[in-house]
């Protein structure tokens, strides 16, 4: 079981190279259960025991399933479409010693820098094109080794080895190509999007890596991929929002977009989306603006956002108590500065959900002299006030291009979201 759901993991990950990507394949699994898309744009006529979803900015998705008689609120399961990595800028090809073009870009994240270099990468987003008189976005993804970004030789740099600091606009800049290759790189992008180059007018496009995801270890415990930090979690709890009963409450599935860069736009966790369909829904279910908030006063919220397993070789940077392992369970986080949403209260309701789904829970919390990253719980907070708590699962090398989880965690999870949306 382990190997199998792994394995689908793997491949929902290869074709999400892009957080478009990743909405667009969330979009086809909950066309194929049933879900029908409803235009942020158009009227919306919902009913009672109707399967639904909407996009923001192609980027975004939420989708919810209504119960057929009486509900209490909503339940929520947040995780997020994005990952760090290098964003193509304007006019980016360059010039190098008469010989070399390569490309212009700019970090998008708090990256791992140096597990960037010497690997094969492409580029897969967005474009945007004009059609019959509309502007319309094109989903594009090269899907061939186009990039790299080499490393300066030992002998050049003596003090590699020392420790580095990248200039983002000197020391990570991709080649892309002969000096011959001038002039062509928006013509592969337009082959790839099935358009003439002269018809593309916008872009959104990211680099990734090109090496697959593989299962690895002694005993096959390990799997290793780009983008586990977050597609793990959207992934596990889609599947446990798919499978859940769903009878008392609305449940809610989201994936939203730009939280490594502070969730600061209108399709992230700070903008008014889920307030906006949570209303969209209560509203369509009878009620008015009262009726939505008592809805919203009897709801819950899981952000998933993976979690730091202790590392193999850097025990000490963990807490000295609370230590979750690869394998070992869904990782409840807890921070008393708010970086994280959980509290007693929410903690407790997850720890039932957990028990009774028979998946098994750890632990996170920073050490207390050490800043750890936020998510987007407390973040969606500011539009939507619900009980919330803060999971994950665990993994190593957190924002490095490959990323290092355990083969079981994601199926704990999805138990566990399977329960919660009971």
């Amino acid at each position: 079981m382990y190997q199998e759901i792994s394995k689908e993991l793997l491949a929902f990950i290869e074709c999400s190279p892009s957080p478009f990507h990743a909405a667009a394949a969330v979009k086809e699994r909950l066309i194929q259960h049933g879900f029908v898309e409803q235009k942020e744009e158009e009227h919306w006529q919902l009913t009672p025991g109707g399967r639904y979803f909407t996009t923001r900015n192609d980027s975004s998705v939420i989708a919810f399933a209504l119960p057929e008689g009486e509900w209490n609120g909503f339940r929520i399961a947040a995780s997020h479409s994005d990952s760090p990595s290098f964003k193509i800028k304007e006019n980016p090809e360059m010039e190098a010693d008469g010989r070399y073009i390569k490309l212009n870009v700019e970090r998008y994240g708090g990256m791992l820098c140096a597990p960037w270099f010497d690997r094969p990468l492409s580029v897969a987003g967005r474009v945007a094109v004009k059609e019959g008189g509309k502007i319309t976005g094109r989903l594009v993804d090269v899907d061939r080794d186009l990039l790299l970004i080499p490393n300066l030789a030992i002998h050049m740099n003596r003090q590699a080895n020392e420790g580095m600091t990248y200039n983002a606009q000197k020391d990570l800049l991709p080649l892309y190509g002969s000096a011959a290759a001038k002039g062509t790189f928006f013509r592969i992008i337009a082959e790839a999007a099935g358009v003439r180059e002269e018809e593309i007018i916008g872009h959104d496009l990211f680099l990734y890596n090109r090496q697959k995801g593989t299962i690895w270890g002694a005993k096959e415990e390990f799997l290793s991929s780009s983008r586990l930090d977050d597609l793990q979690c959207a992934f596990s709890t889609l599947k446990g929002f798919l499978a859940g009963e769903k009878r008392r409450y609305a449940a809610v599935f989201c994936m939203l977009d730009n939280e490594e860069v502070g969730s600061g736009t209108r399709q992230g966790a700070a903008s008014p989306f889920l307030k906006d369909v949570l209303m969209r829904i209560s509203l369509s279910l009878g009620g008015g603006w009262e009726d939505y908030l008592r809805r919203v006063a009897k709801s819950f919220l899981v952000s998933a956002d993976n979690a730091h397993a202790v590392h193999p070789n850097y025990g000490e940077k963990s807490d000295p108590v609370n230590h979750p392992y690869l394998n070992g369970g869904i990782v409840l986080k807890y921070s008393a500065n708010q970086k994280y949403c959980t509290d007693g209260l929410s903690a407790a309701v997850w720890k039932e959900i957990c028990r009774e789904a028979g998946a098994p829970l750890q632990v996170f919390t920073n050490r207390s002299d050490m800043p750890g990253g936020s998510t987007l719980g407390n973040i969606s907070m500011s539009q939507v006030a619900v009980s919330a708590v803060d999971i994950g699962l665990p993994q190593l090398a957190m924002h490095s291009p490959y990323e290092t989880a355990g083969v079981k965690d994601t199926v704990y999870l999805m138990q566990a979201a399977k329960e919660y949306f009971k």
